[in-house]
């Protein structure tokens, strides 16, 4: 890397060698972040109609090939749905806001792509290690809000604008459980810095993830991610028997679809930072060889498949639940129990040092 950027100084001179070399080497890690996640979102689909065909029994996709080769018989299936995606037509109804029926997929997919510049996905690889990285992706998450109301406003229907709201309003209340949650994780770690956060899970086996000491805390986020990506069984704001698909409604081709890319690349995101906060990020599960000897991106990648494969078959699982029946479970049994976990772990960290080397005080420092 040294040598590429000092034949830039030579070519352009020190200051726009510098900055040319930074910005070709941001582009760099951006197209190395973006192209595998759209890829990982399009064969998530994949897995998800193939795992979900296997627990009903089914086939599941299995016709699509690559120039004809048996054994990948359906992986090509993503592909082909993209393609047919693209070659669909996009309708704007008449009575629609123009402008802002297009912007709402859009203000719904630039937040999804732009909160993965602060994941570490090693000790080294990190496209802005910055110190508020959980505050920016806290923000970026947030604002993908915005794209389902204007989506569901836009459309000028009844339905579309009653499944925005139904989205808005489960957002926001799972979106305090997940802050919530995370407090914890900022107390036991006391850095917002993403990176720091996994160090502060070093040890010598999975003992040390925060899994352990904050178990309960990682059900509410993980249960809560579900939630926020309006995942079944919380997809009450796309009820096809009530609302007619929801938000969405009126959406067709690559519209349509954008939205679906930001959901699964929303559904990758927390299980991703599910894996960071709770499960130790690139760290080994146990710090001996073989387990050593795996790269830690590697690591990171198999707790991210672990995780989103609960996605999944919470989906193949579980009926949708009743409106009402996702507000009181927010509100009334997760908000309650983050309160209850902060006020517990706060306490314990006023103790002495001698008292929390104390067992089983000792797992939560």
């Amino acid at each position: 890397m040294e040598n590429i950027q000092q034949q830039f100084v030579e070519i352009l001179g020190a200051e726009w060698g510098v900055m040319m070399f930074s910005l070709a080497t941001n582009l760099t890690f951006i197209f190395a972040i973006v192209v595998p996640l759209l890829l990982g979102v399009a064969y998530l689909t994949f897995a998800e109609r193939k795992i979900i065909a296997y627990m009903q029994i089914r086939v599941g996709p299995n016709r699509v090939t690559f120039f004809g080769i048996p054994w990948l018989r359906g992986w090509g299936q993503p592909i082909a749905d993209a393609v047919k995606a693209i070659m669909k037509e996009i309708i704007i109804p008449t009575s629609a806001n123009k402008f802002l029926f297009i912007l709402a997929p859009i203000l719904t997919i630039m937040p999804a792509l732009a909160a993965w510049a602060v994941i570490p996905f090693s000790p080294e690889l990190v496209l802005a290690d910055i110190n508020a990285g959980l505050l920016y992706i806290l923000a970026m998450t947030s604002m993908g809000i915005y794209g389902i109301i204007i989506a569901g406003w836009a459309s000028n229907s009844k339905y579309a604008f009653i499944g925005a709201m139904r989205s808005a309003a489960q957002v926001v209340s799972y979106e305090l459980a997940m802050g919530f949650a995370l407090v914890c994780v900022l107390m036991m770690s006391q850095s917002l810095n993403l990176g720091d956060i996994v160090s502060g899970q070093q040890g010598n086996s999975f003992l040390n993830w925060y899994l352990i000491p904050l178990f309960p805390m990682f059900l509410v986020y993980l249960i809560s991610g579900v939630a926020e990506t309006n995942r079944a069984p919380f997809d009450v704001a796309e009820g096809e028997s009530e609302i007619v698909a929801g938000f969405h409604v009126d959406y067709s081709g690559m519209a349509f679809t954008v939205f679906f890319l930001a959901e699964y690349s929303n559904m990758i995101l927390v299980a991703t930072l599910t894996a960071i906060m709770f499960l130790g990020g690139w760290l080994p599960p146990i710090d001996i060889a073989p387990f050593t000897l795996i790269p830690g991106f590697i690591w990171l990648l198999l707790k991210i498949a672990f995780i989103l494969f609960f996605f999944l078959w919470f989906r193949a699982t579980f009926p949708r639940y009743r409106y009402d029946q996702i507000m009181r479970l927010g509100w009334k049994v997760f908000i309650p129990i983050t309160l209850v976990w902060i006020v517990l772990l706060g306490s314990i960290m006023q103790l002495p040092e001698s008292v929390r080397n104390v067992f089983p005080l000792n797992i939560w420092f």
